[in-house]
């Protein structure tokens, strides 16, 4: 499992992970659903617009200070959730993400949807669905290069089950949570979407989320119009990044407790005047692509859900922003599609406009085209309106990223808590591979100060190393010095610290690391080589092999070739 050609067992493993984390998303869906038709009116889980005004404002804001207060009180040291947390367990931590976490997320981003936050669930559900993956892995004592491919296996099966996009599940695990394509990679990614999906169809209905007419583009002159809405919705999506990571900067300084109160109170106030902006928001979107809202209402509405949804997002409200991502470029879409409607009736139904910028305002915020674009194909079930899609997605993204400067909302606000998500290539090739398959296990344990029979003894088995123990540090000293020596002298006493040999400083690293935590080891110490351990009690290591600096390189340029 620490090689590359363990892909058969990484395949069932990524079966496993789908049913685990469909499980874990069907339950979260129960939670948040049948919360919500307990106490909204007609047993709508949508309907928070029938509630006056006074019972949203309160809503909210109760559960916001729920919210910061159950955070709070966790763990004084602010615990990371969603997406941002699944980033940075993937960049520091090998993709070992902690129980308390999930347990936290599926609690949190209950209370957050039910409460009518501006969130969705899709965020929760990837760091739900990745958690399940890696818990499993770190059961199991996988090394951390497959449960890296695990965590990307539970983040598909997520947002397949999620969404009931499996597809969609599979690309915007490579393209937003992996950030890379491999044969490897791909094959218990898909498995592990499909068995997610199954799982999710055998309890919840197997249509499209949105049940809309086929439409189709009435009119090759509209192809501008789709560039300029790309542009108008990249625009959007910038914004939206940028205010995030302003509010997100100011809320550092308060406590997490009070971060959260806010946004609940902001959400609040702004669903006095727009309540479509409470909860995911889908029914909204249903009543846009069939026109019953006028341009003054969409404009409002998508003002109202741009400033809730930054609230939330910025003051760390435990949930996701995909879905206000799809509610937002479905007012836009509508807004311009409505204008159309006037320029020229002949043109598009309003429909495919709302489309169009739903699956335009997913890439651009993600920076993940594709997967928007696979999203959209099976969110709506409408095969006509790729063509077009793939103009407004590319426009909206171009726009976002090239002419705003506008990174994905993912990473900016990853950097916006001081992290770096390294995913150079040389990094992406060592963290593919696990210590264990590189480590050089031809060693010999030897204390400072041996007798030469010893030393005779310790080259019998013709090692390459020597390890040296000692109380300030283990050193590391070629076999071959050895014998040269021995050769040479004819002492019966021999001092390995003092004859000549290359001797090298030595740090530990643990046996399920991979070689991009080594390399990392071996930059931020003194050391220049690693020995390989693990834990077999409290107080008790087992050493299995070294890894050197030449190691490394040698297993990156036969990777890279």
């Amino acid at each position: 499992m620490a090689g590359t050609r363990a892909l058969f067992a990484l395949s069932l493993l990524g079966l496993v992970t789908g049913m685990i984390a469909g499980t874990v998303i069907i339950l979260f869906r129960f939670s948040t659903e049948y919360s919500q038709i307990s106490f909204l009116p007609g047993a709508d889980p949508e309907n928070y617009e029938a509630l006056n005004w006074q019972f949203r404002l309160y809503m909210a804001s109760a559960g916001g200070l729920f919210l910061g207060l159950l955070f709070y009180f966790v763990s004084r040291a602010p615990l990371r959730v969603g997406v941002i947390h699944v980033l940075e367990r993937l960049s520091y931590h090998e993709g070992n993400l902690p129980l308390k976490n999930l347990l936290l997320q599926f609690i949190g981003a209950t209370v957050a949807i039910v409460s009518g936050q501006s969130v969705g669930r899709e965020g929760p559900s990837v760091h739900l669905g990745a958690a399940s993956a890696s818990l499993m892995g770190q059961y199991l004592h996988l090394p951390n290069n497959s449960i890296r491919t695990l965590v990307g296996c539970g983040a598909a099966a997520a947002i397949a089950a999620s969404f009931n996009t499996p597809l969609a599940g599979v690309i915007f695990a490579m393209e937003v949570i992996l950030m890379e394509y491999t044969i490897t990679g791909f094959t218990p990614v898909i498995l592990s979407a499909v068995s997610a999906t199954v799982m999710c169809r055998l309890v919840f209905d197997t249509d499209p989320i949105f049940s809309v007419q086929v439409v189709d583009l009435e009119s090759f002159a509209e192809l501008p119009i789709i560039v300029l809405m790309g542009l108008f919705i990249g625009a959007i999506a910038a914004g939206l990044i940028r205010l995030t990571g302003i509010i997100t900067k100011f809320g550092q300084k308060f406590d997490i407790w009070l971060q959260m109160t806010l946004a609940g109170v902001g959400v609040g106030l702004i669903a006095i005047i727009s309540p479509e902006i409470m909860g995911i928001g889908y029914d909204t979107v249903d009543a846009v692509m069939l026109g019953q809202l006028g341009i003054a209402a969409l404009l409002l509405i998508l003002l109202a859900k741009v400033a809730a949804t930054a609230l939330c997002v910025g003051f760390s409200i435990p949930a996701g922003l995909i879905g206000p991502a799809i509610f937002i470029g479905a007012l836009a879409g509508g807004i311009v599609g409505q204008c159309v409607q006037l320029y020229n009736s002949n043109f598009s139904d309003v429909g495919l406009y709302v489309m169009l910028g739903m699956g335009a305002m997913m890439s651009a915020t993600l920076q993940a085209p594709l997967a928007a674009l696979l999203a959209l194909l099976e969110l709506t079930g409408n095969q006509s309106i790729i063509f077009p899609a793939m103009l407004a997605v590319v426009s909206a993204n171009l726009a976002a990223r090239e002419l705003f400067k506008s990174d994905s909302i993912f990473l900016s606000q990853f950097r916006s808590f001081g992290l770096d998500y390294r995913n150079d290539p040389i990094a992406q090739s060592l963290r593919r591979i696990g210590v264990e398959s590189v480590m050089n296990k031809s060693y010999v344990m030897s204390e400072p100060l041996i007798q030469r029979n010893v030393a005779n003894n310790h080259l019998k088995g013709s090692p390459d190393w020597l390890l040296i123990r000692r109380p300030e540090g283990n050193l590391l000293m070629p076999a071959t010095d050895l014998a040269r020596y021995l050769e040479k002298e004819d002492d019966e006493e021999i001092k390995l610290l003092e004859i000549p040999a290359k001797r090298r400083e030595l740090a530990q690293i643990s046996l399920a690391s991979t070689l991009q935590h080594a390399q990392q080891v071996i930059n931020e110490s003194e050391a220049e080589a690693l020995y390989v351990t693990k834990k077999l009690g409290p107080s008790a290591d087992r050493i299995y092999g070294v890894i050197t600096q030449e190691d490394i390189e040698k297993h990156y340029r036969f990777v890279s070739h």
